[in-house]
């Protein structure tokens, strides 16, 4: 089995960089045609702290390059208080022919990238054509700098970055790194009410408590496209309110997602509109409307999809560690053991 780390992982990214997208694309195409197996995701919340939780996303991924395995990924939100990640994560892919590990990687730069390749994907999709000039950043972590990374990408027009966090000093800090990185780019740290006038906005926080009312901004332009890439932030008039996007509505409305909440609030899920990947392949349209928001779930197949180029590419430049002992072995019994059983 190859072990793949931190820095192992980083360097084959880097060089997927331009794929990245088109892996994740191919991945929720793959998804919507029904090339895939994909569980509902397992949680696993220690008592005695009800805000974090690790889940544990099964997935196997058909087509011309099938993977099958294991994405297991924590959030702890009080790890940022201590100046730590709050996600941590690894995967581990599966032969297919029998059923041994191939591959255990770190797994949470995996995660940021397939959720921010995705948000782009869709913010290019769902903008259908529009130039996007600004976006607005709402939450000032990892996850969100990688949307700046594939959003710079997939709108070449772009100008103005608004940045915004719960702690404005954050945002600031956060505002003149992004700044260093892309020079042709302004990067403003603004209120909240002002990021929400961007022509796309990516909302990436720690926060469950579905606080924000998008009535409450009335100046927000027509067309806005919402990445709600945290999943609990819109309140259920904001939902209710919009065309909803998805990938997958029986993934996302459940867990108290802002999805589920507007289910169980309106007794239907006809709210959504559209899941990405019949968008992509043509099989349906969205209505012209003043609010889109995709609200990703987050399939496992995407993150074995990247995980599987980051393997191939770690094999071909020998990143990582090969480990001997991860297969069964013989489990013959010795003759004496055999008689003693007897």
């Amino acid at each position: 089995m190859r072990i793949l780390g931190r820095e192992d992982v980083r360097a084959a990214l880097a060089d997927l960089d331009s794929t990245v997208i088109d892996l994740v694309r191919n991945a929720y195409v793959l998804h919507s045609q029904g090339k895939s197996d994909l569980p509902f995701s397992t949680f696993l919340r220690p008592l005695h702290r009800s805000e974090s939780r690790i889940i544990a996303l099964p997935a196997y991924l058909g087509g011309p390059a099938p993977v099958m395995g294991l994405k297991w990924i924590s959030s702890f939100p009080e790890n940022v208080k201590r100046g730590m990640q709050r996600a941590s994560s690894l995967c581990i892919l599966n032969d297919l022919e029998s059923g041994y590990p191939l591959a255990l990687m770190e797994g949470s730069q995996i995660s940021a990238v397939r959720t921010a390749a995705g948000a782009a994907l869709a913010s290019g999709l769902l903008n259908a054509g529009r130039e996007v000039r600004t976006v607005g950043l709402v939450g000032c972590g990892t996850i969100n700098n990688q949307v700046v990374h594939f959003l710079a990408q997939v709108h070449e027009g772009l100008e103005t970055v608004l940045l915004q966090d719960a702690f404005p000093e954050r945002a600031k800090v956060f505002a003149a790194e992004l700044a260093a990185e892309y020079p042709d780019v302004e990067f403003k740290a603004v209120t909240l009410g002002q990021a929400l006038t961007a022509d796309t906005v990516s909302i990436a926080t720690t926060d469950s408590s579905y606080w924000l009312d998008l009535a409450d901004y009335p100046s927000r332009p027509d067309g806005q496209v919402i990445l709600h890439l945290s999943l609990r932030d819109l309140s259920v008039a904001s939902v209710l309110g919009a065309v909803n996007v998805t990938d997958d509505a029986d993934h996302a409305i459940r867990e108290q997602t802002s999805l589920h909440k507007a289910e169980q609030q309106a007794g239907h899920r006809r709210f959504v509109t559209a899941e990405i990947g019949a968008l992509l392949d043509g099989t349906a349209e969205l209505p012209a409307a003043r609010t889109v928001v995709f609200a990703p779930f987050g399939l496992g197949v995407l993150d074995l999809a990247v995980a599987e180029a980051v393997l191939n590419l770690a094999e071909k430049r020998g990143l990582g560690t090969e480990v001997d002992g991860f297969d069964p072995g013989s489990h013959k019994v010795t003759s004496n053991l055999a008689g003693s059983a007897a």
